[in-house]
């Protein structure tokens, strides 16, 4: 099933990269080098958390299409992480500390779009959702951070289903798809069901649920990476045992 998971996310990936290549080669023309588009993309998402905090200190509770604009600069953001890479290998510009600087701003970017989405559910009362949102924040870091740990001990670690484009697809798609839709059916729109004193589901729902599964998902993705890099040390210290 991993491997699995693992091919239909490469291939995914490849077709992506046919997309956007002609979009790279541009931007090499124009002098761009792989760091400044990873700087781009992170100020992109800083554009997020402003939007975010906009919404939150003049929009109102009913008012969702702030989340919908944030949606969208959320995925047009996440094109830069894959386009630095390109630029990189397109362009013949690999370096090592490339390598680390994308790595390290994109800790920052999905950092700052958590503080921009956690600072809008507070400010609109929904508590719950902004604890799930920070669990997820919390969940996002560790998966990264297993990783990089994993990989320092010269230990490969990717698998895992909630890694970065996962949830940068998930969080801007449904964002995008809650400020649409409280277009047709109003941002105050809540589901009832008969004997039940609270509603079951609202608009910010198609949100919400969403980050509430990346907080479950991302922790789990974490932990079974701990558990894979546990077994290949234990592995590699005791080789005879295999």
């Amino acid at each position: 099933m991993a491997q699995q998971t693992t091919s239909l996310r490469t291939s995914a990936q490849l077709t992506i990269y046919k997309v956007i290549d002609p979009f790279v080669k541009v931007l090499i023309k124009l002098g761009l080098t792989p760091n400044a588009v990873t700087t781009i993309g992170f100020m992109l998402n800083v554009g997020v958390a402003v939007i975010f905090v906009i919404g939150a200190e003049e929009g109102n509770r009913g008012d969702l299409t702030y989340v919908g604009w944030a949606g969208g600069l959320i995925l047009f953001a996440g094109l830069f992480d894959m386009l630095d890479g390109q630029v990189a290998r397109l362009g013949n510009m690999k370096s090592t500390f490339g390598a680390l600087y994308d790595s390290v701003l994109d800790r920052y970017s999905e950092l700052v779009m958590f503080l921009g989405i956690c600072w809008y559910l507070v400010a609109h009362h929904y508590f719950l959702s902004s604890l799930f949102a920070f669990i997820a924040l919390i969940g996002s870091m560790m998966v990264s951070y297993v990783r990089a740990r994993a990989e320092g001990l010269g230990i490969e670690c990717k698998g895992g289903l909630m890694q970065r484009p996962e949830r940068v697809i998930t969080i801007g798609l449904c964002a995008i798809l809650c400020g649409v839709t409280s277009l047709y059916i109003g941002g105050d729109y809540k589901l009832y069901v008969p004997g039940v004193k609270y509603h079951i589901f609202e608009t910010m729902s198609i949100f919400t649920i969403p980050i509430a599964a990346l907080a479950v998902l991302t922790n789990i993705t974490a932990f079974n990476r701990l558990v894979d890099a546990k077994k290949s040390l234990l592995e590699k210290e005791n080789p005879k045992n295999n």
